[in-house]
């Protein structure tokens, strides 16, 4: 069993995360490499921002909008 993933890896592992729970060890693997890992923690952020965009833009609430309308 490796114990480091890849650059790769955790983009899949990140990915993955949107769609299911990783189980315990997938979590653990990916905790580690994040924390080693700057590119990858900033693409984890990345993602992040742009889900809560999306799931802002889908119940309307676009942060361009013009409160006055």
């Amino acid at each position: 069993m490796l114990f480091l993933y890849t650059c790769k890896q955790a983009h899949q592992k990140l990915s993955e995360n949107l769609d299911r729970e990783l189980s315990l060890t997938e979590r653990a693997q990916l905790k580690l490499h994040l924390s080693m890992c700057a590119s990858c923690s900033n693409f984890k952020t990345q993602m992040q921002t742009i889900r809560m965009a999306m799931k802002q833009m889908a119940a309307g609430k676009s942060s361009d909008q013009d409160p006055q309308q």
